[in-house]
């Protein structure tokens, strides 16, 4: 299950319930799939193939189709990322800055680790989510925002958007960070 570390204070929150309705007083929505039906082979393998991609998709196809219809999702991928990933450091730095969306940042891990830092409320500040396999996350439109992997750099997610031609970063300057 997911934690999270308040980075003004380092407290931790842990507990599927209390990550839940912390992450709710921020407006995050935090879910969690069952992992254990994705076939073995797949919860630990970074290099997919467009077959592997598929097949994630399909085992947690009837999650997708809820978490979609709920909230006016309409596209999705997969999205794998580890040391084989071509200039990946680059990709980290990209994603290791403070932006903002014009739309929800929805992501399932399927497998591996990752973190998204994020901007709460006045009293919380930013915030880590460290996300395991089976977290669902979405970081609402406009809320400032970053993600990264964690040392072990891999992670297999779930993408999903609403327009995935349109989901673009928008840097987002804060003297709070």
């Amino acid at each position: 299950m997911a934690s999270i570390v308040l980075r003004k204070t380092l407290d931790r929150i842990s507990g599927e319930e209390n990550v839940k309705h912390f992450l709710k007083e921020q407006g995050v929505l935090y879910e969690h799939w069952d992992t254990t039906k994705l076939p073995e082979y797949l919860r630990d393998s970074f290099i997919l193939s467009d077959e592997d991609k598929a097949k994630i998709l399909e085992t947690f196809d009837a999650d997708i189709q809820s978490l979609a219809q709920r909230h006016g999702y309409k596209n999705w991928d997969i999205v794998a990322l580890s040391d084989a990933t071509p200039n990946l450091d680059e990709l980290l730095k990209k994603f290791q800055q403070v932006h903002v969306h014009t739309e929800d940042e929805v992501r399932a891990i399927t497998a591996g680790n990752g973190i998204f830092t994020i901007k709460g409320n006045q009293a919380a500040g930013y915030f880590d989510v460290e996300l395991v396999p089976g977290d669902v996350i979405s970081v609402p439109v406009n809320t400032p925002h970053f993600f990264t992997l964690v040392e072990n750099r891999r992670v297999v997610a779930v993408r999903l958007f609403i327009d995935a031609a349109a989901w673009v970063a928008h840097p987002y300057e804060d003297p709070e960070f």
